[in-house]
């Protein structure tokens, strides 16, 4: 089931579609300030997620299927590590999302593209 979904993962990103769905869960307290994959600390009052495969600094739009409230998130880390979802959102997602009493919720994302770096003159 693993390699399905990675493979469907790269599939998706290869063929350049922008938009899926599957299950989402949350990040626990016990990661708070705890370093994620691209080396930043997670702070659950961020909007970030973790994702498989989707490149560092990719902006996605994640939408809860069944209430329609949606999230803006920035990919910064890897996971989630269950077979069975697609991503771990920050808690501030995922209290925006509507999903932190049930800690989970079937859920379409949206690829935006990637967060510009600010310049500085």
């Amino acid at each position: 089931m693993l390699f399905l979904c990675l493979l469907l993962s790269f599939t998706m990103i290869a063929k350049g579609l922008s938009v899926f769905s599957g299950k989402a869960t949350y990040y626990a307290s016990k990661f708070e300030g705890r370093r994620t994959s691209n080396g930043e600390r997670y702070a659950g009052s961020k909007f970030t997620a973790a994702h498989k495969s989707l490149p560092f600094g990719t902006l996605i739009e994640v939408t809860n299927k069944r209430s329609g409230k949606k999230a803006i998130v920035r990919v910064n880390d890897r996971g989630p590590h269950s077979r069975s979802a697609i991503l771990d959102l920050s808690y501030s997602a995922a209290k925006k999302l509507g999903i932190v009493n049930s800690g989970h919720a079937k859920v379409s994302v949206r690829v935006l593209g990637k967060k510009k770096k600010k310049h500085h003159a």
